[in-house]
């Protein structure tokens, strides 16, 4: 993925988790969203070095990861609305979104529900031969979770080709990752399990890709999963309506001159990509390209009530 399209892709994703928070606020999109504000990085990191056959897998926090993917915009906010021209058709909502045509295997409302999934994916890739690895995305909330050891143990066992990515924004829900967990690294846990384990800065888009192109080479070539810990920051609430009351607003104000959006147009200006006229026309495009998916969303038909007990089962 070269540079520029990462970058687009960035502000593509930060558009779009804005206007979902603006959408539901004007009342115009109903239910609740868990927005990647600030994690954009992470998202666009991992699918730069992803090939078109492998598979990804994301939590309740996954529109950056879809859209990262290879997703369509309006289409993702189609399902936002509840529209039939949505991902899936108007049903599923903000986590219930998939497309295994661009390889991704979808979200899960469950905390760390998508960890034994990918497991799977990983050993329909290796029991076919298909050189197929699976990116596992999880938050630092989700690594305590009885079925993330599980997950880890299996895959170090039978060399399976996926990659653990733990998001750790800082905070599960409203707890702090240094009152959850014990040992506040993540990445140190894969020693548990005798897979490489690796802590990167998760607001640094290159840092992220080069760390996942070399660990997918890796479990492609037989070598087994690994654990991939990106550290980042939450900048929006947990869902729709958090009042945040468990930081500061101190601790936010830092964390924004952190931004990883930002670092990346510095990067790209002092390396001369891009100069501040440039950086206002990707901004301006991105905008104009989220303006248009809620326009196709808001103007899409909502599902037919005929069809509301296809695709069920009992």
């Amino acid at each position: 993925m070269e540079t520029l399209k990462a970058y687009s892709l960035m502000l593509t994703i930060r558009f779009f988790e804005e206007a979902i928070e603006r959408l539901f606020l004007e009342g115009r999109v109903m239910g609740t969203a868990h927005t990647c504000i600030g994690q954009e990085a992470v998202a666009v990191g991992v699918a730069a070095a992803l090939d078109a056959r492998d598979a990804m897998t994301t939590t309740h926090r996954g529109h950056g990861h879809f859209l990262a993917r290879g997703a369509d915009a309006g289409r993702a906010m189609a399902e936002l609305f509840g529209r039939a021209t949505g991902y899936s058709r108007g049903r599923g909502g903000s986590q219930m979104m998939m497309d295994p045509s661009i390889g991704f295997y979808g979200a899960n409302g469950i905390t760390g529900g998508s960890i034994p999934f990918a497991t799977g994916l990983a050993l329909d890739a290796q029991m076919r031969g298909s050189g197929r690895v699976t990116a596992c995305f999880f938050g630092d909330g989700a690594s305590n979770q009885g079925v993330f050891h599980e997950s880890l143990n299996i895959a170090a066992l039978w060399k399976l080709p996926v990659l653990f990515i733990a998001e750790n924004n800082g905070y599960a829900m409203s707890t702090a990752t240094a009152q959850g967990l014990a040992n506040p690294h993540i990445a140190d846990r894969a020693a548990s399990y005798g897979i490489p384990g690796i802590r990167v800065d998760g607001n640094d888009f290159c840092a992220v890709r080069d760390a996942v192109a070399s660990l997918a080479a890796d479990a492609r070539d037989g070598n087994g999963p690994a654990l991939l810990e990106c550290t980042t920051y939450r900048l929006s609430g947990h869902s729709r309506g958090d009042p945040r009351v468990y930081r500061t607003r101190d601790e936010e104000s830092a964390a924004w001159s952190k931004d990883p959006i930002l670092r990346f147009e510095a990067q790209l200006k002092a390396d001369g990509t891009l100069d501040d006229d440039a950086i206002l026309m990707h901004r301006e495009n991105a905008r104009s390209h989220i303006d248009a998916a809620v326009r196709f969303a808001e103007t899409s038909p909502l599902p037919p009530h005929t069809g509301l007990t296809d695709d069920l089962f009992a």
